[in-house]
């Protein structure tokens, strides 16, 4: 149950995709069905101005016992970010989906099952995937990933990049120049570290994936186990940009030493399970 969850109840957050009046009109079509059911809804403050109704910043979502994401991908990241550890059901709009198993006709059916499990269980249906989480040396950390973080240069190409140093558990993998390096989760196996040749990784193998980027003396990328420490040492530039699912961004003076290991607390994804081969199909 999400912290300051109403109490006998359910709470219930939407997010849709920015821009897309479908969306929005859709997560007040599944609203209206919560509201009738007697659940507390929040809007995030973009849906809520489309739909003109008051709204709640996403970051406040992880207070709501189900998060509900329209759209692609990238809005269910931007919901996920803010529940943190709350569940997050995902309505799939027509992209490529590895994240919204549910379709948009299903949507009001989907999120009132979820309503009639909790009210019964308590909880709604989910299933935990890791994310990574990054720290520096200089007291720093940024918000746990669930596709990917990625340690890079100011800016990319040739004669650009910086000295990176990457170890797993202390042992040496790769050193020398690179644009960067990316450690993906297996739900992000599918997103920047695809770009970058990295490997498929189907859902439920437990492991991250260890990609550099465009290095000098490049190594095949790499599956290490959840519990593997990471540490890059960069130096050979004025700054290198760790970011966080292509969002949350921090600029760090070198030489430094960042550290990936998982994050303490996984991501949830409550629905149905999405067809991890029929999203693939959808890539081509």
């Amino acid at each position: 149950m999400g912290e300051g969850a109403v109490v006998g109840g359910m709470r219930v957050g939407i997010v849709a995709q920015r821009g897309n009046a479908r969306a929005a009109y859709l997560g007040a079509d599944v609203g209206e069905m919560l509201t009738e059911a007697d659940a507390e809804v929040w809007y995030d403050t973009e849906t809520a101005d489309t739909i003109d109704v008051p709204g709640t910043p996403v970051e406040e979502f992880d207070r709501c016992d189900l998060v509900v994401s329209i759209g692609g991908d990238g809005t269910f990241l931007f919901a996920a970010r803010g529940a943190e550890s709350t569940p997050v059901l995902g309505v799939n709009l027509g992209e490529v989906g590895f994240l919204n198993a549910v379709a948009p006709d299903d949507a009001v059916d989907a999120v009132r099952e979820e309503l009639e499990r909790f009210r019964e269980t308590g909880s709604v249906r989910a299933r935990e995937v890791p994310r990574v989480q990054a720290t520096g040396a200089q007291e720093w950390s940024l918000t746990p990933a669930l596709n990917e973080v990625v340690v890079q240069g100011p800016t990319r190409g040739h004669g650009q990049g910086v000295e990176m140093e990457v170890r797993v558990d202390g042992s040496l993998y790769t050193a020398g120049h690179a644009d960067g390096v990316l450690v993906a989760t297996p739900t992000g196996s599918t997103a920047y570290n695809m770009s970058e040749r990295g490997p498929l990784v189907q859902p439920g193998v437990e492991g991250f994936v260890l990609n550099d980027m465009c290095a000098t003396d490049t190594m095949p990328p790499l599956l290490v186990p959840l519990d593997a420490e990471i540490t890059v040492r960069v130096d050979g530039a004025d700054e290198v940009v760790v970011s966080s699912d292509g969002a949350s961004r921090y600029h760090v003076e070198i030489p430094e030493v960042i550290t990936l290991t998982q994050a303490e607390e996984p991501a949830r994804v409550a629905g149905p399970e999405s067809d991890f081969f029929r999203a693939l199909n959808k890539l081509e």
